[in-house]
């Protein structure tokens, strides 16, 4: 069987590298959004902070999914920095989104996958909230809502969209679990703050796989909280990597600590975001991970 051409932009992030590496081991052709100029045919020129594409290099594509954007957590959140994560992100969803409606209608893809985060719901303490939740206050929610936004001419134009709005995935290749596992394997790992805060994980299995799930499933458009079912408190993961990876967990580091080193985003740290993935288990979604034990192990 022909396998479909598909592109994707963010393709050396942590999620993207992982969705790359799975789609070509099924034999898919995939083509990466690069910021320089072309050194192969599987490679299309992007601008995002400029809002730049070379719409041709995306026809004929089956899929567009859009990863790409500045790390949230790599830095101190300054007013220079939170405006090169909006333009990241806004900037190059709106450049896509406009070329992929440029294209003519038999060039188009049928799906635009675009990135999105459960940032988008803010702090919602124990309150469980899923895809019917409104948006948050603050510069995470309002990122996400103007993030999503930005997708309006490919959906003007016919294409099913679809906003990934991921949670905290488990790696030690990246992301916020990349900088705990060395601290936990160190014996060093403890609570955050009073560890009462909800945080909504998922493996990184099943974040490639419920985006290629949501890319295969003709008819699913909008918002998908990509969580596991079972989100747990800061104490209780903070438990689980002990168990798992045998060390103690004594340390804690203060909520005044984590304010004084991370600035405004400790509150992203600090907050509590309780998010279910309802959309996604009932279009047929099946976890591999859905316990936060398993998904540690995964990682490993």
């Amino acid at each position: 069987m022909e396998r479909s051409r598909i592109a994707v932009a963010g393709a050396s992030g942590l999620i993207g590298g992982a969705l790359v590496r799975s789609l070509t081991a099924d034999g898919y052709e995939v083509v990466r959004l690069v910021r320089h100029a072309p050194r192969a045919v599987d490679e299309v020129r992007w601008d995002p902070e400029g809002g730049r594409v070379d719409a041709a290099g995306l026809a004929g594509c089956d899929a567009v999914v859009n990863l790409a954007g500045a790390g949230v957590g790599n830095r101190r959140w300054t007013d220079a920095y939170k405006q090169r994560i909006r333009d990241s992100r806004v900037n190059g969803t709106a450049a896509l989104a406009r070329a992929v409606a440029s294209l003519d209608e038999q060039d188009r893809p049928r799906v635009f996958v675009n990135g999105s985060a459960m940032g988008y719901y803010g702090e919602t303490g124990d309150r469980a909230v899923d895809e019917s939740a409104p948006a948050g206050e603050g510069f995470l929610p309002e990122l996400c809502v103007e993030w999503e936004a930005a997708t309006a001419p490919a959906q003007e134009a016919g294409v099913r969209t679809v906003f990934t709005r991921t949670g905290l995935v488990v790696s030690r290749e990246g992301g916020a679990w990349g900088r705990l596992f060395p601290l936990f394997l160190a014996g060093l790992g403890g609570r955050m703050g009073d560890g009462r805060q909800y945080w909504s994980f998922i493996a990184l299995h099943d974040e490639v796989a419920a985006i290629r799930h949501l890319i295969d499933t003709d008819g699913l458009s909008g918002p998908f909280n990509l969580t596991a079912p079972n989100p747990l408190t800061n104490r209780e993961i903070t438990a689980a990597m002990g168990r798992v990876l045998h060390r103690p967990t004594l340390f804690a580091v203060p909520a005044p600590v984590l304010q004084a080193v991370l600035g405004e985003m400790a509150g992203d740290v600090l907050g509590s975001a309780r998010v279910l993935p309802t959309r996604l288990l009932e279009s047929g979604f099946r976890f591999a991970f859905p316990e936060i034990e398993g998904a540690i192990r995964a990682a490993l």
